[in-house]
């Protein structure tokens, strides 16, 4: 895959956050106005570089000289803001085309968001600029800024509600408004951020290509996103694993529903992946933190200040109120955190400083604590020596701002801090801004809302997870016997003969023309069999009786045969019928469901799930975006909530969760060789057996510009 970032015909990102000059074209000496405000917040932002104001109706611009033209400007500039009406645009961008200018930023609206003639207009402006080599930021964004810089290329207000350093959190979002809304709540929940980016209609630069520069950039540390949807794959992905390779958290909120088999039959895999079913695999695949609010982002970028990760999922708890501790421990436990019992020496020593605390996890010093303050910190000290825990949290009410203890309080977490440095802790208090800054300076994260404390630990504890996995394992490579998608529908017989050919294991089937042949078949299978119809219009087998099970004996396969198929041409009389599919019959093993789908950007994605009622009402499946190695088959595997059932129940003996892992990875893999060809694929049920898997059953639907019937596997 390409670097998005190689400068091949296109500057770097560099001239539009870090530039040496800047033209606003349509500058207004009013500094409320769209034109006005970009001007006026550099020259309070202390900008170094030079600012050239174009207005062809002044001389001068909030005490700046100010140019008719762009191409009257003494020099290319490095970044040109265009705030000017929409008809105006695509003339303002060749002008700075043909100046030189390196980037710009199109403020204004009217483009394809309003329909096919915007549309037009964008692509010619997009088409100018990529001619030029010029990057293009917009149109219908609020633009871009560097508190650092001094440069602030909005007509957002952010620079007057500034409160913090530069720090290396970057955001970058789609929508102008959300990405103020972004900033404005970093600054108030304490996220240093530096660079800001709004993308608007992407017409050229968009959120994936910014991502990427973030990750690359050594001044980024954390990264906050919001999007509506990715627009190419391989840039996305790319964006995505250069931040993770970079150890570089992602934080981002998806809004919107995909398009996911709107043109195409309904099988249970496309049914079960609406809404944003493949993002969140997206997402999972490359460790990215999907934030369901902006408020749950800034919290997650906030903990990810500390730079401090926990190395494993075991969580200890102290708390002054049980009920407290209960709902920590309840959420850490919603969260994929362990809440482990202390170790009985360890339990002995704590109740030795408190007799009636709880001792277990969490650890309850109950309101004690105003007569013994020094329980606190001696609590904590044993439980990070001792516990074998890999993060901490405790909650103190209001204790840190009480005036009989915030000193004696914070003295105790300073000693704490000296003595463990590299050890993860979230405290959750009430207390004013001033002293919880006393906190966040010992690199301690501070949440007044203690469950959204241990959802902050839990986001770091996945993020040093995807880590530390680093870059997953190759996807293995597809058979050269694999046969392709074909262009029009397959019977189950076609379906699971393609399927094999890629590497899947299927069941020893045999198609058949007369009762004479089933019988045949029989005996050379050598035990019970399943007769099937086999039809490509017929693949809803079992509602017209087109499916008999545990058949072995000559008399029962011939009149089978015989009745599948006077049932098959009562129900489906102008049907292309093939014969009687005579199947081997599997015993044992735990029904699981295996199957592609296509999202029209992201391409497509395999799902698994448990059989049955899992799939059928509880929607306990899992997506990956193809292809992948077996590393990931087993970590989708992981995933689902009735993994358990896996391992063996009642006796039962565990799955092969290799051989379901190796079978996911290969289905994976056919479907990425068969992107452009696949609409989806069902494989209902694929039995996972205590040595092998096969499948049982198979539909694969072909794409078609046309819709189609809904099909799914009987």
């Amino acid at each position: 895959m390409a670097d998005i970032l190689t400068p091949t015909t296109h500057h770097s990102l560099d001239a539009l956050l870090r530039p040496k000059s800047v033209a606003i074209i349509g500058a207004s000496d009013d500094p409320n106005r769209i034109g006005g405000r970009p001007v006026q917040s550099t020259l309070a932002g202390g900008f170094k570089g030079q600012i050239y104001p174009v207005n062809p109706k002044r001389s001068t611009v909030q005490g700046l000289a100010a140019y008719p033209s762009i191409t009257d400007v003494p020099e290319p500039v490095d970044c040109a803001i265009i705030a000017v009406p929409a008809p105006l645009v695509a003339d303002t961008v060749a002008d700075c085309a043909a100046r030189g200018t390196k980037t710009t930023i199109v403020f204004s609206s009217g483009f394809a968001e309003l329909g096919e003639d915007g549309a037009a207009m964008q692509d010619r402006i997009a088409a100018t600029a990529k001619d030029a080599g010029m990057r293009l930021i917009g149109p219908n964004c609020i633009g871009a800024f560097s508190v650092s810089a001094g440069w602030f290329g909005t007509f957002s207000s952010v620079q007057a509600s500034l409160r913090l350093a530069p720090g290396k959190t970057a955001i970058i979002s789609q929508s102008g408004a959300y990405g103020a809304h972004m900033f404005y709540m970093a600054q108030r929940r304490g996220v240093a951020t530096d660079m800001w980016v709004t993308t608007g209609n992407e017409a050229d630069i968009d959120v994936a290509e910014v991502i990427a520069y973030y990750a690359k950039h050594p001044d980024v540390s954390t990264i906050m996103a919001y999007t509506e949807g990715a627009k190419d794959k391989d840039r996305i992905c790319e964006a995505l694993d250069l931040a993770r390779a970079a150890r570089k958290p992602v934080i981002m909120i998806k809004v919107g529903d995909t398009d996911v088999g709107a043109a195409a039959a309904a099988t249970h895999t496309a049914s079960l992946a609406g809404d944003d079913a493949i993002y969140d695999a997206l997402f999972e695949q490359y460790g990215v933190y999907r934030a369901q609010s902006c408020q749950e982002m800034v919290d997650v970028a906030y903990a990810c200040q500390t730079g401090i990760f926990p190395k494993g999922r075991k969580m200890a708890i102290q708390t002054v109120s049980g009920g407290v501790g209960i709902q920590m421990a309840d959420e850490s436990v919603k969260n994929g955190l362990d809440v482990p019992a202390m170790p009985e020496d360890l339990q002995k020593k704590l109740l030795g400083l408190i007799p009636y605390a709880g001792v277990r996890n969490p650890i309850d010093i109950t309101g004690q604590v105003l007569n013994q303050p020094e329980v606190i910190g001696q609590g904590i000290d044993l439980s990070i020596r001792e516990s074998g825990c890999d993060a901490f949290a405790t909650y103190l009410a209001s204790a840190p701002q009480s005036p009989g203890l915030k000193d004696f309080v914070l003295k105790t977490f300073k000693d704490l801090r000296d003595k463990h440095p590299d050890t993860p802790m979230a405290l959750s208090m009430i207390a004013t801004p001033e002293i919880i800054e006393t906190y966040e300076a010992l690199n301690i994260g501070c949440y007044e809302d203690p469950v959204m404390a241990i959802r902050a630990v839990a986001a770091l504890a996945k993020f040093h997870e995807t880590f530390e996995r680093g870059r997953p394992q190759s996807a293995p490579a597809l058979p050269k016997t694999a046969a392709p998608v074909p262009d029009n529908d397959v019977s189950e017989a076609g379906a699971k003969a393609i399927l094999a050919s890629a590497g899947i294991p299927v069941t020893r089937d045999i198609l058949v023309a007369s009762a004479e042949e089933a019988v045949t078949a029989w005996h050379k299978i050598g035990g019970p069999v399943v007769l099937k119809i086999a039809s490509p219009d017929i693949l809803h087998k079992t509602e017209i009786g087109g499916v008999l099970v545990g058949l072995n004996t000559e008399a029962a396969i011939s009149e089978g045969f015989d009745d599948i198929l006077t049932r098959a041409r009562a129900a489906h009389p102008d049907a292309n019928i093939e014969g009687i599919l005579v199947c081997e019959m599997v015993s044992g093993g735990i029904e699981t469901v295996l199957g592609v789908t296509r999202d029209p950007v992201l391409g497509p994605a395999v799902m698994f799930g448990l059989g049955g009622i899992f799939v059928e009402v509880m929607k306990d499946v899992t997506f990956r975006l193809a292809p992948f190695g077996i590393d990931e088959a087993h970590r989708m595997i992981d995933g689902i909530k009735g993994r358990a059932m896996l391992d063996g129940v009642r006796g039962a003996p565990p799955a092969d969760l290799d051989a379901l892992a190796e079978a996911l990875s290969r289905l994976s893999v056919f479907a990425a060789a068969n992107s452009d060809r696949l609409e989806s694929i069902d494989i209902n049920p694929f039995v996972v057996l205590p040595k092998g898997a096969v499948a049982l059953d198979a539909v694969i639907v072909p794409r078609s510009p046309e819709p189609q019937t809904a099909k799914t596997a009987g």
